[in-house]
């Protein structure tokens, strides 16, 4: 199967191409040039009036059009992934929540399942887990129920990461046994977040020297900037070597407040997630998120008590309001919200960029930066 897309804009990791050519041969990209014949059997995208780079890839996703990882079924994930893809995204992370042993264990399962699963034609893919809690601190708890946050037991996390989809895992470096949980998950190719955690900068700092390598939702659940106490944010953006996440709806996170961080981290340490929950696609309501009541209302999710809830966003507005909150190029955009969301989780061998040897991961946006189509593995999704 072989597929040539006409590019307009050709979005690369360190610059913009015009007019020129990208060769798909079964899920694979093969060529990317300005002067490139189109095989005689190969079908042509005209994308010459629009612009084509990475796929998106969301790393911290709970949910969509009323399905969440924490469901456990084929369907639920199925909902998510062909959600995702007509929002332009190409690969996700399916995000658990603090819950029981046997539910957490149950979303993984359902994962593992769906990872060994032929694709949908029309669907992003799964490309392993993300375990939020219950390894976290109640003081930062934010929408995650506090009757099952727990210290870190290896008897615990260990089958988890023996199973091999957990890809992510977000702890609070100040819990019981969270800096042997990090030596054990970079053991196993587990990349760690620090998350809804009230750490110091020491520890912070602890758990970053120990493997973790990135903040989950950075400037939210977590312990605060301050002059004399650098706390767990601070560690994060000073730390050149960690990633940080950021919601970026304009709700978790003022636009200039994402400006400060783009200006510390840069465009390859800043990855973009979405935090999206069962509510996101669907019109304002009362929804569930890990259990917990939650209202949405002009979009924004939050409990009962007005504490932030995950987000209704998308991968595509979140790209065009990274873009519009730091002025940053198309090229820097894209980078986070694929290049760096991929490597953050040891994916970026195959995942986030148009080269060759990639895989045929692709949106196509026109001018006011909407998605047109997503290709999947070499498939039009959409479009």
């Amino acid at each position: 199967m072989r597929t040539v897309i006409d590019c307009g804009a050709l979005v690369l990791y360190d610059r913009i191409e015009h007019n020129w050519r990208v060769l798909i041969e079964d899920g694979v990209i093969r060529a990317i040039a300005a002067h490139l014949d189109a095989p005689a059997d190969a079908t042509v995208i005209d994308a010459r009036a629009r612009i084509v780079l990475p796929g998106f890839i969301d790393i911290h996703v709970h949910g969509a059009m009323d399905a969440d990882a924490m469901d456990a079924t084929p369907e639920a994930l199925q909902v998510m992934a062909r959600f995702f893809a007509a929002h332009g995204v190409t690969g996700f992370l399916p995000t658990t929540m603090t819950a029981p042993r046997e539910k957490i264990e149950a979303a993984l399962e359902n994962v593992r399942r769906a990872m060994t699963s032929p694709p949908a034609p029309d669907a992003a893919r799964i490309l392993g887990a993300h375990v939020e809690g219950p390894f976290i601190n109640p003081k930062q708890c934010g929408a995650q129920p506090t009757e099952f946050i727990r210290p870190a037991d290896p008897r615990e996390y260990r089958p988890w990461f023996e199973r091999g989809v957990v890809k992510l895992i977000t702890v609070a470096p100040e819990v019981d046994g969270a800096l042997r949980l990090i030596e054990d998950a970079r053991r196993f190719g587990v990349a760690v977040a620090i998350g809804h955690t009230d750490a110091t900068y020491a520890q912070a700092q602890a758990a970053f020297a120990a493997g973790a390598n990135q903040a989950t939702h950075t400037f939210n659940a977590m312990r605060g900037l301050h002059h004399r106490e650098p706390g767990a944010l601070g560690a994060a953006m000073a730390n050149d070597a960690v990633y940080a996440q950021l919601i970026c709806d304009n709700v978790h996170v003022h636009p200039a407040a994402m400006n400060v961080l783009y200006k510390c981290k840069g465009a390859d340490r800043l990855a973009v997630i979405t935090d999206a929950m069962e509510a996101t696609g669907l019109s304002d309501g009362a929804f569930v998120l890990g259990a917990r009541r939650v209202l949405v209302q002009g979009g924004i999710a939050r409990l009962a008590d007005g504490t932030l809830a995950g987000s209704t966003l998308t991968m595509d507005a979140a790209f065009r309001n990274i873009i519009a909150a730091t002025g940053c190029s198309l090229v820097e955009a894209s980078r986070m919200c694929s290049a760096s969301p991929a490597r953050a989780v040891g994916l970026d061998g195959r995942k986030g960029r148009i080269a060759p040897g990639y895989d045929a991961d692709i949106v196509i946006l026109d001018a006011e930066l909407r998605v047109v189509r997503t290709i999947v593995g070499g498939l039009c999704t959409t479009g």
